[in-house]
């Protein structure tokens, strides 16, 4: 398979590490400094483009590359409130799209455990919940997207909890997001109910990312080729 590299900052280069372990050939790598190669010329060799850049530019991105007839797996988080206008574009052009707040494999597996919990904990109101997640300096997004689909996934199994909010909140329907960023952490997230008696925390710890590369691999292998919009859900057979 043929992938287009649409940003190769660390992740891209962890992409390309996993893509050509996996047999792939990486025939084009866009970074701020040839952005001007972002045309169908360019693009055609590809069977699928991996798009990992910056809120601001992901749109314009996937979209230059459905117009060129290149499906796309899309890891950049931060755009939510364009990604079905993204959607609708993929479907225009007959071609497929993948957009994930993460790609890890014990992440996606991390979602479906929280969805299960938060049904769990419905009614206990003693337990306070929170979403607390950590990461590098560099992530330009807080709160991050795997936090956003953890606080979105309890809010609907959990009916005590209307939205989400960055930061400290004595709301009772108010789901606090907690987000710190340090040095050197490519990804922690905790999700802790508390009550006067116990604790009850479920935490997916990532060691570097290699897992977020990888689960991105993966998904352009499968979407390549195929037509519509698909999840990770799909990618890794989970109903």
């Amino acid at each position: 398979m043929n992938i287009a590299l649409i940003g190769y900052g660390k992740m891209g280069h962890a992409i390309e590490q996993a893509a050509t372990k996996r047999g792939h050939n990486i025939v084009l790598r866009i970074t701020s400094a040839n952005k001007h190669e972002m045309d169908e010329a360019h693009l055609k060799p590809a069977d699928v483009a991996i798009e990992f850049t910056n809120p601001d530019a992901a749109k314009d991105n996937v979209t230059k590359c459905f117009n060129a007839g290149i499906s796309v797996v899309c890891g950049t988080t931060g755009w939510n409130e364009q990604v079905p206008e993204a959607q609708a574009i993929a479907k225009q052009h007959n071609v497929s799209f993948l957009q994930a707040s993460n790609f890890s494999i014990g992440v996606n597996i991390f979602f479906e455990v929280n969805k299960l919990l938060a049904s769990l904990m419905n009614g206990h109101d003693e337990y306070k919940v929170t979403v607390e997640e950590t990461h590098h300096i560099q992530k330009k997004d807080a709160p991050s997207g795997t936090a956003i689909t953890l606080a979105e996934q309890i809010i609907q199994n959990l009916s005590s909890k209307k939205i989400w909010s960055l930061g400290p909140h004595s709301e009772e329907d108010i789901l606090p997001i907690i987000a710190h960023r340090m040095e050197n952490v490519p990804g922690t997230h905790n999700i802790r109910y508390s009550s006067p008696i116990d604790d009850i925390e479920i935490i997916h710890t990532a060691h570097n990312r290699d897992g977020f590369a990888l689960g991105a691999v993966l998904a352009a292998e499968y979407i390549a080729g195929k037509q519509g919009t698909f999840t990770m859900k799909d990618v890794l057979g989970i109903k």
